[in-house]
């Protein structure tokens, strides 16, 4: 448990940014119709359980025009 804690002050930001990424990709998949490939069920499968990588692979590649 102290090694969590010493470790803590460096993870903490990661998951921050790993909820607000997430949460991020998962509004803009859900609010937009069009996608480059897959449909709405796959990104949104995608970017909830492909952690870190998932929402950055859907910005890249996923993301229809506009």
């Amino acid at each position: 448990m102290n090694d969590f804690m010493n470790q803590l002050p460096l993870v903490l930001p990661l998951i921050i940014l790993q909820f607000i990424l997430a949460i991020t990709a998962l509004v803009h998949v859900l609010r937009h119709p069009n996608y480059r490939f897959g449909n709405k069920v796959i990104w949104v499968l995608v970017v909830l359980f492909v952690q870190f990588i998932g929402p950055i692979f859907y910005f890249v590649f996923g993301r229809g025009e506009e």
